[in-house]
């Protein structure tokens, strides 16, 4: 598959259809969320078993969470691509609504997501969640 066709699946699957998700993703997939540092969460992970550790918990603490308005843009090649979404659903331990803007840019090796890279607002994250934002003076 291309880039862009896992990218329409990645975000058809991640919530929806996550077991199907796990499906899409390389056992040395590298994801790196540049701002997650912010929340208290690493800024990379490297391997599907650390992946799914953290999206785990992601997965289960959202309802009635949707993708929309997706815009992917395909790369130089068909195994690069990058994505505009927009997000939002409920945060089932603070019953807060998120809304999010993610841009991801995404690599594909054998088939697979192989690296991923995520861009969000973690100050939106932080209020849905009732979470600190680390590094941030009272």
């Amino acid at each position: 598959m291309t880039a862009e066709q896992l990218l329409h699946l990645h975000f058809e699957t991640f919530v929806d259809d996550h077991e199907r998700w796990k499906t899409l993703i390389a056992d040395d997939l590298v994801w790196e969320l540049p701002f997650a540092p912010a929340l208290g969460h690493p800024a990379r992970l490297v391997g599907r078993e650390r992946v799914l550790d953290h999206v785990g918990w992601f997965v289960g603490a959202v309802e009635n969470f949707r993708f929309h308005d997706l815009q992917i843009h395909p790369g130089a090649n068909a195994a690069e691509a990058s994505a505009e979404v927009k997000a939002e659903g409920l945060i089932k331990p603070t019953g807060r609504i998120y809304q999010q803007d993610y841009v991801l840019f995404v690599r594909v090796e054998n088939g697979k997501l192989a690296f991923i890279r995520e861009y969000f607002d973690p100050v939106r994250a932080a209020l849905a969640l009732d979470a600190p934002i680390v590094g941030l003076a009272d």
